[in-house]
């Protein structure tokens, strides 16, 4: 049941997240932009609502999956260390269980992640401006008419290889982020839920959900960074070597700041996406637990 609650929290969250996401994602790739705001009135100004959800079907799917995975992974890793050092997989697990369990959700979910990461990044970096802008000269065909046609495009132009480019950044990114983000979670749930109680109240879940997510992003946002530069980076253009290679060029040539762009937007877009999340998670499980 934690892979279906997992599902429906991912999916519904992605809904909720995804136009912050793509601004996120182009404030990273691009230098032309001055700031949040202005990316906003640049990307409706030329390609209206629409831009801002390129890709959102296959990474609604993506994540749903994702998460179930994640928060699958997470409870029956749990249980299993449980199990293995107190001899029962109920019994209350040390802050060092919950971040051994998180980093196992997030290195589980990079393998399945990756191909969808690139084609997201891919599909929300590509301009295709919208029909009402009048331009004096013909506007060309998109690359990528789609999630799934450019993971086809990218496959043959750059290989599997292709598919899995900045996956060494998502490693370092989600291993770490995944296991602040299960350990404060349930670390915000135990220290808000009054003495007695077995289970946290709804507004807990809401507030320790949204903080959860704020500090796991705040941590994963220079290894995003990375990430998006490296899975822009096409075929014919070459321009990082690796993950090292990459921070290191970004580094010198837009200084350490470079780091931690879309660092705000990332803690804005965590707190409601992370609340729906764990919100539904828990009440799909208490749900079934009822009936």
């Amino acid at each position: 049941m934690d892979f279906i609650a997992g599902a429906i929290g991912g999916g519904l969250s992605t809904a909720v997240g995804y136009p912050l996401d793509t601004v996120k994602v182009r404030i990273q790739t691009e230098k032309h932009y001055k700031g949040i705001w202005h990316c906003i009135q640049e990307t409706y100004r030329t390609e209206k609502v629409w831009g801002f959800y390129k890709g959102v079907t296959a990474s609604v799917l993506t994540v749903s999956m994702i998460s179930s995975v994640s928060f699958g992974t997470y409870k029956n890793f749990l249980c299993a260390i449980c199990k293995l050092r107190y001899g029962a997989a109920e019994a209350k697990p040390s802050t060092l269980d919950i971040s051994l369990a998180g980093g196992a959700a997030g290195a589980v979910r990079v393998v399945l992640t990756t191909p969808s990461e690139v084609a997201k990044v891919r599909m929300q970096t590509q301009r295709n401006p919208h029909p009402s802008i009048t331009s004096p000269q013909p506007v060309p065909k998109p690359k990528y008419r789609g999630s799934l046609h450019c993971l086809k495009v990218v496959a043959k132009e750059e290989g599997f290889g292709g598919l899995y480019k900045g996956c060494s950044a998502l490693l370092c990114r989600d291993c770490s982020s995944s296991a602040i983000y299960f350990l404060t979670y349930s670390a915000l749930c135990d220290w808000l839920t009054p003495a007695g109680k077995n289970k946290p109240g709804f507004l807990v879940v809401l507030l320790s959900g949204g903080f959860a997510g704020v500090l796991a992003w705040a941590l994963a946002t220079p290894m995003d960074v990375i990430k998006s530069r490296m899975q822009t980076d096409e075929s014919e253009q070459h321009k990082y070597k690796g993950l090292i290679h990459c921070a290191r060029e970004s580094v010198r040539k837009e200084g350490a700041k470079v780091l931690f762009k879309g660092l705000s937007l990332n803690c804005i877009r965590a707190f409601p996406v992370n609340m729906v999340v764990f919100v539904t998670y828990e009440g799909v499980m208490r749900f079934t637990d009822h009936y």
